[in-house]
């Protein structure tokens, strides 16, 4: 038997709106992806979510989903006003609390996740977490190595003091930065421009290597370029440290 084209066309149709139902059905269907951490794969906390894969691309529904800390209590935790806490991405934490001097960002959820849940965390440099976010922490089970590494990493001026602080004029450095360059600790943090590390030595070509992108201005900061362009901003901030301490 001969099909015609119509007859064809049409089983074509139910073949493949057929395969997909019972995809659908089975739960093989899926129309976006879903995000899954990594997990622990050996010694105590084998099987258990690792908070080190946390990424700024996760939402706090995701955290949630993984991790069962509820939603709203990391908006609580991370002074997030929102109506809809689950569709909250990380990463918009960057631009929240961009005018801070601390950084707040992807890092510090992982921190509040690990510390929340008992898990453990490698913490290669200081990571700052909200004064909501510390007050929730220090009602847990914390060890004391961990109640004095929060008590120490809190970031009272997040979302007040800092925005209200004057900025230095165009062409001038502050007291404070001049001090700290003078002292060579030279150290990046939110409102360091490409400009800055630059004048530290290091290489343009490093720098381009590092965030992927060329460098848009050398007035531009680092943090702020990373938020525009969905980069994760501790991710290139740890890896921009770890050349500019090779210069030490």
């Amino acid at each position: 038997m001969t099909l015609t084209s119509k007859p064809l066309a049409f089983l074509v149709l139910v073949i493949l709106f057929g395969a997909i139902l019972i995809t659908s059905l089975m739960g093989w269907w899926q129309t976006e992806s879903t995000k899954e951490v990594a997990l622990f794969t050996d010694g105590e906390y084998a099987g258990l979510p690792n908070p080190a894969d946390i990424r700024g691309s996760y939402t706090f529904g995701d955290i949630e989903r993984n991790f069962g800390i509820r939603a709203k209590v990391l908006a609580q935790a991370f002074q997030v006003n929102t109506t809809a806490p689950a569709s909250y991405a990380i990463k918009d934490l960057e631009v929240q609390y961009a005018d801070s001097d601390l950084e707040i960002g992807t890092a510090s959820v992982r921190l509040f996740v690990a510390f929340y849940l008992g898990l453990p965390i490698n913490i290669d440099a200081d990571i700052y977490l909200p004064r909501q976010a510390a007050d929730l922490l220090m009602d847990r089970p914390l060890t004391t190595q961990q109640r004095e590494y929060v008590q120490k990493h809190i970031a009272d001026n997040t979302l007040g003091e800092s925005q209200s602080t004057s900025e230095p004029e165009p062409g001038t450095e502050s007291e404070a930065t001049l001090k700290e360059n003078d002292s060579g600790d030279w150290v990046i943090k939110g409102k360091t421009t490409y400009g800055e590390i630059l004048a530290w030595g290091l290489p343009r070509e490093t720098i381009e290597k590092i965030i992927g992108v060329p460098i848009p201005d050398d007035g531009v900061k680092i943090k702020d370029h990373c938020s525009e362009n969905g980069l994760d901003f501790e991710t290139i901030k740890l890896a921009l440290q770890s050349e500019v301490d090779k210069l030490k």
